[in-house]
């Protein structure tokens, strides 16, 4: 019986990824499958987790219990199926407990060197396959989902194993959170997946020669969906769509853009442990004098600086333009400017970062590496954030930023366009201003931007109002969640008049 046939019932929905906050996080995903199945049991749907079975993950769940010993799969000796609750927010977690294949250091993806894992393709192969075996009502007896919702390209091989059994009758739903990131392995690994040869072709898994993951998702889920409205249109360009903009045109109007929430309990100026002064939008003038202060003797610079302070926390790489934000670095500082800048990645970009907080003493201060802690205390110490990404799905920071009455500088692309209302006259005029946006990929047009903003800095009443609007800003996850429960009934529906089944012969 479908939920459609059962009146009253919640919706079942399982959601497969490969990290989740706080216990494994790389990036956005996981703050996303964190704090997205909690709002969603909070408008009424049954939710559970699915994720790979990594230390972290095994460690800290809860109350875990074996569901099914599921043997030798992908080419671990066992694997078994255990079910827990996540912590903090009690939702019920599958955990894949194959040692072979997740029992290890370095990151989900990579090893301490940086190399992807080799097997990568079993290890994400076996994630999916369990998701679809789940969602057929195999593994167990006590739980069917109605939909099962993968992300990004390591679940992504879930909705091919749903294609590959028509009779279930599960829906199945992918969201794209970077397009950039593809799941891309040699054709000659086809056979390991366990599907029908008739999936390697160009109307299945096979990309340009090579069998892609992500393709799985785009072409065999019931619908689609990207993390902001704007990258939805973005990614059905030769421009934004990395090769798969053909088949994304192709899926019409299954492709939607819901935008991120944030989690509002852990991203909360007024209740956050981690800041020296917490504060809310009647306290926010005191609050952020104090918290920028307290950052600035923390990193060692100048209290007495007369611009803004600007804060960067970021993954150091070309697709979040920070190149751009050294190119601009000049300019701001001229202004009186400060900046604090936290993440990791390319090492040129770390070693011209540390250069120009050893040229600039008192003005820049760089630290290398993730600090959960210190990106809070930067989001509430900071003017201005800077977010020059060259393509962006939906973006965080920037709303984080304005959760803290931080102003976010931002080029005009993807959530970032969606998320926060340019400073321009009309927008001063009408009280929708909440940050400063600029639409060239070069340092100039950043430049242009933070002064822009500095000119604003000095206008204390203006600067005031939009603080004061950006932390009014709704960005929780209530909106989105109801958003996804509509998009889950129509592909329910969708489900059961056509469901998508293997490619043709």
């Amino acid at each position: 019986m479908t939920v459609a046939e059962r009146p009253g019932a919640s919706l079942k929905v399982l959601h497969v990824a490969a990290e989740v906050f706080p216990l494994v996080k790389t990036g956005g995903l996981a703050d996303v499958v964190a704090a997205l199945p909690p709002a969603l049991l909070r408008a009424g749907a049954d939710v559970r987790l699915l994720v790979p079975g990594l230390p972290p993950m095994l460690d800290a769940v809860l109350h875990g219990k074996r569901v099914l010993e599921l043997g030798a799969l992908f080419g671990a000796g066992r694997v078994t199926l255990v079910l827990g609750q996540m912590p903090g927010t009690r939702v019920p977690v599958y955990l894949i407990d194959a040692p072979y294949l997740y029992r290890r250091g370095g990151s989900p993806y990579q090893d301490s060197r940086g190399h992807e894992w080799q097997d990568n393709l079993q290890r994400f192969a076996l994630l999916g396959w369990i998701g679809a075996h789940l969602a057929a009502g195999e593994l167990d007896a006590g739980w069917t989902p109605d939909v099962m919702h993968a992300h990004d390209w390591h679940a992504a091989m879930a909705c091919a194993y749903v294609a590959a059994h028509p009779p279930t009758t599960a829906a199945a739903v992918y969201t794209v959170h970077n397009l950039a990131y593809q799941g891309l392995f040699p054709p000659a690994d086809f056979p390991a997946l366990g599907l029908s040869s008739r999936f390697m072709s160009p109307s299945g898994l096979e990309f340009h020669g090579q069998l892609s993951f992500m393709k799985a998702g785009l072409k065999f889920a019931d619908r689609v969906t990207t993390v902001s409205p704007t990258y939805a249109r973005e990614i059905a360009t030769a421009e934004h769509g990395f090769g798969l903009d053909g088949v994304i045109r192709g899926r019409g109007r299954d492709v939607h853009g819901i935008i991120n929430g944030i989690d509002e309990a852990v991203w909360n100026p007024a209740t956050d442990p981690g800041i020296p002064t917490r504060f809310d939008v009647p306290t926010l003038q005191a609050g952020k004098a104090a918290c920028k202060r307290a950052l600035q003797q923390e990193l060692g610079l100048d209290v007495k600086a007369a611009g803004p302070l600007c804060g960067v926390v970021s993954r150091l790489t070309s697709q979040k333009g920070l190149d751009l934000v050294l190119a601009a670095l000049p300019g701001l500082l001229q202004r009186g400017g400060q900046l604090v800048l936290q993440g990791t990645g390319d090492p040129a970009l770390e070693a011209a970062f540390r250069m120009a907080q050893q040229a600039h003493a008192g003005q820049v201060a760089v630290r290398i590496g993730y600090d959960e802690a210190l990106a809070h205390r930067v989001m509430a110490g900071a003017d201005l954030v800077l977010v020059p990404s060259r393509f962006e799905p939906c973006g965080l920071t920037q709303m984080y930023a304005q959760r803290y009455g931080a102003l976010p500088v931002v080029r005009r692309v993807g959530g970032l366009a969606d998320t926060v209302a340019d400073a321009t006259p009309e927008a001063l005029d009408t009280d929708r201003a909440t940050g400063f946006a600029f639409d060239a990929a070069t340092g100039g047009a950043l430049e242009e931007a933070v002064h822009r903003a500095c000119d604003v800095f000095v206008e204390p009443v203006i600067w005031q109002q939009m603080r004061q609007r950006a932390m009014a800003q709704d960005f929780s996850w209530e909106g989105p969640a109801r958003q996804y429960l509509a998009l889950y009934q129509e592909a329910v529906a969708a489900r059961a008049s056509a469901p998508r089944g293997m490619p043709e012969g």
